[in-house]
């Protein structure tokens, strides 16, 4: 292999630019390299503090959905018992208004049963004058033996 002016000049040249390229060139592509390096880790960092975040946002929403079961139970309990209370206070008020209604039947039965007695001794008590009056062939007077004749009807 000879030595010659050209590989000399290539050799130069080479040296050149590759001096060239460590002072102008390689710069700011190490640059642009670092700054999009810091901005993957910067972007990786921000997907795991998002995956974080998302982990804890996603425990909250389960406690807040947790929470709210709970509250709609206690709610629905609430409302059971409240409408068990209404209905076991509307069986008592029915319950009431039964025994009431019975108790005035018995009442009214009862005024019945003492007047349709009064008026059959009243009956009986006018029979029974006439009946003696007949016996008798003579007029009974009512209001005299007045005393005679509730006695009469006590005892019928």
């Amino acid at each position: 292999m000879d030595f010659n002016l050209t590989l000399i000049g290539q050799t130069i040249a080479m040296i050149f630019f590759v001096w060239f390229t460590m002072k102008f060139i390689w710069p700011p592509i190490m640059n642009a390299i670092e700054a999009r390096q810091i901005a993957i880790a910067d972007g990786i960092a921000a997907a795991q503090r998002g995956q974080t975040d998302l982990e804890n946002a996603k425990a909250e929403a389960a406690k807040i959905i947790e929470g709210a079961r709970s509250q709609a139970r206690e709610i629905i309990e609430q409302a059971s018992s409240r409408a068990n209370g209404i209905v076991e206070a509307a069986r008592a008020e029915a319950e009431a208004e039964k025994q009431r209604r019975l108790e005035a039947a018995h009442a009214e039965i009862e005024v019945e049963i003492n007047r349709a007695r009064e008026e059959l001794r009243g009956q009986v008590a006018a029979i029974a004058v006439a009946g003696a009056e007949r016996i008798l062939k003579r007029e009974i007077d009512a209001t005299a033996h007045r005393d005679l004749l509730d006695r009469l009807a006590a005892e019928l």
